[in-house]
């Protein structure tokens, strides 16, 4: 189906994560199977998408990593307008998703499924991030990560106003964003686009005595 935010891409999509959420963890016998983040365009992601594809210049012929890619809509969105991407993902299955959604839309992705967080990314020179901030351990863990990624390397995120979303990062747009209600308890939900600034994140360091 057609990304609401984003029409000019399609994605495998789920109207509701619970029913995939049960169907997955009885497939895998596995009770404390992970969130299926990868079955939905979520809403941060999709902000970050229509972003990218409005201001191509961002991600035209640079490389371009769109972590914790879950279904692939930020790196589809990436390599539409000219990024030269790859996608990764802890699950598994979100590889799978992400190589399913970029063969419905005729774009090349690299997908890997791997924990990054602490690498340098010698070979990055974008890094985006859709819809990650919902627990605080791994937040916490992004954020770090991010904020000195971001003093060599353009870092951006999308928020709908998860929980945990780094306050100290600069807004570039905002968007309404059409949502099932069977998935966000509302229709519409108001969704930005961050940047790690790396002033805000040499200053944070500092205060840390880093």
């Amino acid at each position: 189906m057609p990304v609401p935010l984003v029409p000019e891409l399609r994605m495998h999509r789920a109207e509701a994560v619970a029913p995939v959420w049960f169907e997955t963890a009885r497939w895998l016998d596995d009770d404390d199977a992970d969130v299926p983040f990868w079955c939905v365009p979520w809403a941060g992601g999709q902000a970050l998408a229509r972003y990218v594809i409005d201001h191509p210049e961002i991600v035209r012929g640079r490389r371009v990593l769109d972590f914790a890619c879950g279904g692939g809509l930020v790196a589809l969105a990436a390599a539409l307008v000219g990024g030269h991407v790859r996608a990764v993902d802890v699950d598994p299955l979100a590889r799978v998703a992400t190589e399913l959604n970029a063969k419905e839309n005729r774009l090349s992705i690299a997908v890997t499924t791997h924990d990054l967080v602490g690498d340098s990314l010698a070979d990055v020179d974008v890094v985006l991030a859709g819809d990650v901030w919902y627990e605080p351990g791994p937040s916490a863990r992004f954020r770090r990560w991010f904020r000195r990624l971001a003093r060599t390397k353009t870092v951006l995120t999308g928020d709908s106003g998860r929980p945990y979303v780094p306050r100290r990062a600069r807004e570039l747009a905002r968007y309404e964003v059409p949502t099932p209600f069977e998935l966000e308890a509302r229709d519409v939900r108001t969704s930005r686009v961050l940047a790690m600034d790396p002033a805000a994140s040499r200053t944070a360091e500092a205060k840390a005595g880093r």
